[in-house]
């Protein structure tokens, strides 16, 4: 079984850590059975402590501080055990192994419908009111928009009219994948940069191509979450270091967990799934305490059409990262405000009212899967993104917290479904002309 190892700080491995240095001496034998990755360097989690005093620090939806002193910090390392081990490794594991959480497998999340496409990319900017966005000097400039995803090509969006910026410094590239940042193979991730480039055509693209990270046992474009979980360490340290060009920090994810075979059962320490306290899910609150704004596709598992892989059954499907409440879980609607077959409804796991907001998806515009649209939740992820990335252009985050930002979002949404919040569609869809109002007399536009 896939594990990550959260380990207690120590010189060696906090050095190893900065350096991006691999460490297995010091780990060798800390649990019994264990094989690490001898390529996969050491990953900081930052220490938590509610804002509060007496606060539970398992509770994700508080305000919390985070130190990233070495010495307060732990630290993850990836590995393998046998299966018939990981049941007897917490109790066998040194003191200071702090945790054993699962590594689980994570996809991205196109479609599972052959219905043909709704509408055109022009139809969702005008559904977004992008023009308006554009003339209140919002189109994504002075922003970092990180995808996180199987990589972007920009010669492939250049061919469709685009011509984003891309940061190739903050970027990362998986060990072992040959391709660099913006000239990766023309496939998911070119697709939800492109989407993203519907509002926030001015952005700067980060290109974090996790999902390529090659695994001979899985096939192409299914990552681990330990991939992940490197790259959320690296937009940690540019939340909290902005280089003067950027002002703001936007993520996008259109990926996720399809089936628990490779988590630990819920209520396992090491669970993913349901558990706050599993490390990514505490990298997560840290990034967006750091100011960055961060949303999650809902996924496809939606009852009237469920994608071929999702095997849940009868149980919640967001779960993990993207049921957090502290990031903007998205739902998929068409142009017509209709709710689209495969996109997983609520409850969430770590947060019950998940998703959060409904953004559009399953229409044609990057043509990258040509003849099928840009569809499920995985579009309607990055064309969400892209408007909060807009939005950003004016509003930083030191003027308005990524929490408040979410909150005039939903209080501004155009309801859909029945009255209020619901499972299907959240808070509904954006209403930009509504938030921009909102935003004026806030100060930013």
């Amino acid at each position: 079984m896939r594990v990550l190892v959260q380990h207690a700080f120590t010189e060696e491995i906090a050095d190893a850590a900065v350096s991006g240095r691999p460490v297995v001496s010091e780990l060798e034998g800390m649990v019994p059975g264990l094989q690490l990755d001898p390529e996969y360097a050491p990953v900081m989690v930052p220490r938590p402590a509610p804002a509060e005093p007496g606060g539970n620090p398992l509770d994700l939806g508080q305000s919390f501080e985070f130190s990233m002193a070495p010495e307060h910090a732990t630290y993850l390392v990836r590995g393998e055990l046998a299966d018939e081990l990981a049941a007897t490794a917490h109790s066998t594991r040194h003191p200071n192994v702090v945790g054993i959480f699962a590594d689980v497998d994570i996809e991205t999340a196109p479609t599972c419908g052959g219905d043909p496409a709704v509408g055109t990319a022009d139809d969702v900017a005008a559904q977004l009111a992008a023009d308006q966005l554009a003339q209140a000097g919002m189109d994504g400039a002075g922003v970092a928009l990180a995808v996180v995803d199987t990589g972007i090509n920009l010669a492939y969006l250049a061919a469709m009219g685009r011509q984003p910026q891309l940061d190739a410094r903050h970027s990362l590239v998986p060990s072992g994948v040959a391709t660099l940042p913006g000239a990766h193979p023309v496939h998911h991730g070119t697709m939800c940069a492109f989407d993203a480039g519907i509002a926030a055509p001015a952005a700067v693209l980060v290109d974090h191509a996790v999902l390529l990270s090659p695994h001979p046992t899985r096939p192409s474009m299914v990552g681990l979450l330990s991939d992940a979980v490197r790259s959320y360490g690296a937009l940690l340290r540019l939340a909290r270091s902005l280089p003067g060009r950027y002002h703001c920090l936007v993520v996008t994810n259109s990926w996720g967990m399809f089936a628990p075979g490779s988590d630990f059962p819920v209520g396992h320490p090491g669970n993913y799934s349901d558990n706050a306290a599993h490390p990514f899910n505490v990298i997560v609150t840290s990034l967006v305490a750091a100011g960055a704004d961060v949303l999650f596709a809902a996924g496809n598992c939606g009852r009237e059409c469920p994608d071929s892989r999702c095997q849940f059954g009868n149980e919640p499907p967001i779960c993990g990262a993207n049921s957090h409440p502290s990031v903007i879980c998205l739902a998929g609607i068409d142009v017509n405000n209709g709710r689209v077959g495969y996109s997983s409804q609520g409850p969430g796991r770590l947060f019950a009212d998940k998703p959060d907001i409904s953004s559009y998806t399953h229409f044609t515009g990057s043509r990258v899967f040509d003849p099928d649209p840009d569809s499920g939740t995985s579009a309607a992820c990055p064309v969400a993104a892209g408007v909060v990335a807009a939005i950003r252009s004016r509003m930083p985050s030191h003027q308005m917290t990524p929490a408040q930002l979410k909150s005039v979002i939903f209080q501004t949404a155009t309801d859909l479904g029945t009255a209020g919040y619901d499972y299907d569609f959240g808070w509904g869809t954006v209403d930009v002309p509504a938030l921009l109002s909102q935003l004026a007399r806030a100060g930013a536009a």
